[in-house]
């Protein structure tokens, strides 16, 4: 099996920033998914089903069956069977006696991944054809899309309006996008239904089960960008084309996006079998001295794993490891892991929505105590850093608290010579670029250096009609922000430090309450 050439990657509307701008595309072997790729940028549904063909008719059974057969599971990180999804939500509609609703879970808020961008840009149709199918079994009356970027929605906004989708009265299905902050927790399930609900886009904390309550009250479907585009090319394909390619009991392809240590971000469609570091070769890079799997939720495999296992969750699962959303991040022998590890878990620490105490609280200070660690803080100050981690394990309101504290203890478990060389005070001499990518950064990673401590003519504004006290801005901006005794954050009109613009920009966009703003500090 040999890659096929590389597939353009879209280009960014006028004024798009470097974000918007999507990989480069590959596939091993025939493309599924990807199909279609090397004709267009973007598949209108003129070309979409001149490359797909048309969607056959099936019933609940049938696509029930589908799903089982094809080993189906969400594509977003958690891996849950996608039949049994479906099944709980139509029983649950019928004890109930009401309709359902179905949701596509379209944002991306870690920057290691961006396949269902790339998909949600390039193939939108195919994610829309699975989730009416999906919507059309189980008689749902809403279906919900939801994204972050400008660029998403457009595409999504367009395919809509291509297959006459919307809100108009009448219609037995009506279609709507739900945009969600630019943020990592924006992905969480309780969070999107909230903010499709009309409530904040934070998860709130009730643990309900979207198949029992979830989009105005309704069962609700929900699973992954990628999981959908799947459910279209099986139910064209039927179970047993769709298992000609990859391995017994989880046939098809995989989409990956390949970070890191690479020449370029890469996404690429694989069938599942194929070795990792197969893959890793094909995007120019090897097992370097570990691969980071399933993004900034996910572990450390060192080297000589990361040779042996292949594109499967059996493979991986032995050496207790999972593809998560679907990324890849080898890391260069000639780097400092630990403090490119650091680097993430500041970021994580910046990325809480703020309103739980081991958000809040305890992935900052994991962040500090890691830095204490890594600047020769020694055997207390490694201790401290392993009880502030399990100090915040299954507290939190959704699962970044548990997913921060994987990958930090992870990262520490992984490279134990590294670690004992700066616990020892003395480091381990390799340099830290941050070429793990993060929102905001310039560069391959990191935030950017600081450019001196001169303050810009720009200051940070609250407005006080609309901040409910979440303290997501002191968070990411403790430099400046401050919480009083009641958790309001305290500015006083303090001017922004010109190093921290860029950081700035980012605390107004992740406002949950859009109550922040920045104004020229020389207006009166």
């Amino acid at each position: 099996m040999s890659p096929r050439p590389a597939l353009p990657g879209a280009s960014a509307s006028p004024g798009a920033t470097a974000g918007d701008v999507l990989p480069e595309v590959r596939a091993v072997g025939l493309p599924r998914i990807t199909a279609g790729f090397d004709m267009a940028e973007r598949l209108d549904r003129v070309t979409h089903l001149s490359v797909h063909g048309s969607m056959p008719t099936l019933t609940e059974s049938e696509v029930i069956d589908l799903a089982e057969l094809m080993g189906l599971r969400g594509r977003g990180g958690a891996g849950f069977p996608f039949y049994r999804k479906l099944k709980a939500v139509g029983e649950s509609a019928r004890r109930k006696g009401t309709r359902t609703a179905v949701v596509v879970n379209g944002c991306e808020g870690e920057p290691a991944c961006r396949k269902d961008a790339t998909i949600l840009r390039r193939a939108p149709h195919l994610v829309i054809d699975g989730a009416v199918l999906a919507a059309e079994i189980l008689g749902a009356q809403t279906l919900v899309i939801s994204v972050t970027r400008d660029t998403n929605e457009a595409s999504i906004r367009d395919a809509l309006a291509e297959r006459g989708l919307g809100e108009k009265r009448g219609r037995n299905l009506k279609a709507r996008i739900v945009r969600m902050p630019e943020r990592f927790v924006s992905g969480e399930s309780s969070g999107i239904i909230s903010a499709a609900n009309g409530g904040l886009p934070l998860p709130p904390g009730r643990k309900v089960s979207a198949s029992v309550a979830g989009v105005d009250g309704l069962p609700t479907l929900f699973s992954n960008t990628e999981t959908f585009a799947q459910l279209a090319v099986g139910a064209r394909l039927g179970a047993l084309r769709f298992g000609s390619t990859g391995v017994a009991g989880e046939p098809g392809t995989a989409m990956l996006t390949i970070s890191g240590s690479v020449p370029r971000q890469t996404v690429v469609e694989t069938p599942t079998g194929v070795p990792m570091s197969y893959i890793l070769q094909m995007c120019g890079a090897g097992v370097g001295q570990g691969v980071l799997v399933g993004g900034y939720h996910g572990a450390w495999i060192d080297p000589q794993i990361a040779s042996m296992v292949t594109i499967a969750r059996e493979s991986l699962e032995a050496h207790k490891a999972t593809l998560g959303a679907g990324a890849l991040l080898p890391l260069d022998p000639g780097l400092c892991p630990l403090g490119e590890s650091l680097k993430v878990v500041e970021w994580l620490a910046g990325e809480t929505a703020g309103q739980c105490g081991p958000c809040r609280l305890g992935l900052p200070s994991m962040a500090a105590l890691l830095r204490d660690v890594l600047n020769g803080g020694g055997q207390g100050a490694l201790e401290a850093l392993r009880q502030a981690a399990l100090g915040v394990k299954g507290r939190g309101v959704c699962s970044h608290p548990d997913g921060s504290m994987r990958f930090l203890l992870s990262s520490i478990s992984a490279f134990t010579d590294d670690l004992a060389a700066h616990v020892l005070g003395g480091g381990c001499g390799r340099p830290t670029k941050g070429v793990l990518p993060l929102l905001g950064s310039e560069g391959p990673g990191g935030k950017g250096g600081k450019s001196g401590g001169k303050a810009s003519n720009e200051k940070l504004v609250v407005d006080w009609t609309l901040c409910k006290g979440h303290g997501l801005c002191a968070g990411l901006l403790p430099e400046i922000v401050r919480l009083d005794r009641n958790g309001y954050p305290d500015i006083a009109g303090t001017r922004i430090p010109e190093h921290l613009n860029a950081q700035a920009q980012v605390a107004v966009r992740r406002c949950p309450a859009l109550a922040l703003r920045v104004e020229d500090a020389t207006r009166r």
